[in-house]
């Protein structure tokens, strides 16, 4: 679970983890659209591209502390994203920064599902 410790919300039911290089070669690849409360964190990882893809995602960029450093929403297929300061990404449905009311300096926290 992905959860928003500054505002008090869930980005993410499912959290799927892409921590070696097949897996963060992969990503969301092939995917028809992002799976229901789901989010994929790539670490670690400053850019990502939506090269192949079907479908938008928001970007949580964040830092070594969980710290979100960038956000680039609704990121279009065929499209990249960077940021020098971020040590992994977290790639979600697109609507779920605002949903979530997510900001840059919001503290993330991976958590146990209950």
């Amino acid at each position: 679970m992905l959860l928003n410790v500054s505002t008090s919300s869930t980005l993410a039911a499912k959290l799927l983890v892409a921590d070696t290089f097949w897996k963060r070669l992969i990503g969301l690849l092939g995917k028809t659209d992002m799976p229901s409360g789901a989010a994929l964190l790539i670490s670690p990882c400053n850019s990502v591209h939506t090269m192949f893809m079907h479908f938008p995602i928001d970007i949580l960029f964040i830092n070594r502390d969980f710290i979100v450093v960038k956000i680039v929403r609704d990121l279009k297929p065929w499209r990249t994203a960077a940021c020098s300061k971020a040590y992994s990404v977290i790639e979600a449905a697109a609507g779920t920064v605002s949903r979530t009311g997510t900001k840059e300096g919001d503290r993330l926290l991976v958590s146990r599902e209950p």
